[in-house]
């Protein structure tokens, strides 16, 4: 699965789950509690147990979707993230996506989605450690600074975003006036909030391997 660029609200009723926490995207699960397509409805009335296979790679796509990764770059941290000596895997793999330069922009309340933050690293707006960084996947170390363009600190989005935003993970301090973020600690396993069973991530790639 390749970093996804279509419809958001989409893919989220495929899932029948909010994945993106943005309020047009809820509206549309609420008023759509089916699967999209010409048999959408019908689908969301079967039952049937769905196999372990099929959970696990549901699970494996949420993930990708939420952090914006291909499939390729996925596997690639899943295999990093089983050569660490401590930690589980599920949990040593949330922490190297959560560490993407994106992704932290994203939870700064930089942008107002993982992709909005993507296209911002790629455009060269963002700096870190006074540096300007165009590496979405770059992983910030504990103690990086990052900032933003002095131009895109004053864009009227950026600050319709900033202000909407009123906590933050405990690894991540921001100063809204200045428009930095300050990862202050690598995060620790089980400090990572995301809306899926990391373990059936890890037992779909196992079986790959």
């Amino acid at each position: 699965m390749a970093s996804y660029h279509g419809p958001k609200a989409k893919v989220q009723r495929r899932f029948g789950e909010l994945l993106v926490p943005r309020p047009k995207y809820g509206r549309i699960l609420d008023a759509r509690k089916y699967p999209p397509g010409d048999h959408g409805r019908e689908k969301s009335f079967r039952g049937g147990r769905r196999s372990n296979f099929g959970m696990q790679l549901d699970e494996k796509q949420k993930l990708a979707f939420i952090y914006n990764v291909r499939e390729r770059q996925l596997r690639n941290y899943y295999l990093k993230a089983a050569k660490v000596p401590t930690g589980t895997t599920g949990g040593n793999l949330l922490i190297l996506l959560e560490r993407r330069l994106d992704n932290l922009i994203y939870k700064a309340g930089f942008a107002a989605t993982i992709w909005a933050a993507r296209q911002m690293v790629v455009h060269g707006h963002v700096l870190v450690n006074g540096k300007r960084l165009d590496l979405p996947s770059y992983q910030v170390e504990a103690g990086d600074v990052i900032s933003l363009t002095d131009r895109m600190k004053n864009n009227v989005h950026v600050s319709e975003w900033v202000d909407q935003i009123s906590g933050y993970p405990p690894y991540l301090s921001v100063d809204k006036k200045a428009r930095t973020a300050t990862l202050t600690r690598i995060p620790e396993e089980g400090e990572i909030q995301v809306q899926l069973n990391i373990q059936l991530v890890v037992e779909y790639y196992n079986r790959l391997t």
